[in-house]
């Protein structure tokens, strides 16, 4: 579902409570683009959590398949430019 940023002004939280009821994220568009993202905590919560279980398992994999460098702190400190 798209909401303009005028209509979300307009009407207020409560309508975008109410679609939320019936769609699973409401987006809000300015100037006719889609410009942010509207999800229940939940959803939220879950989007992170499959983020990082995926960071999980590339790390996983990269150590299995030796990708990956064993360096002190200084080291890896000047490797990045800090």
């Amino acid at each position: 579902m798209i909401v303009t940023a005028n209509e979300l002004k307009r009407r207020g939280i409560s309508y975008i409570s109410h679609l939320l009821e019936k769609f699973e994220n409401v987006f809000i568009s300015v100037r006719g683009k889609k410009k942010y993202v509207i999800l229940r905590v939940e959803d939220y919560e879950r989007l992170k959590e499959l983020e990082l279980e995926n960071a999980i398992r590339e790390a996983e994999k990269d150590l299995k398949e030796g990708r990956y460098i064993v360096e002190t702190a200084e080291e890896h400190f000047k490797r990045l430019g800090i």
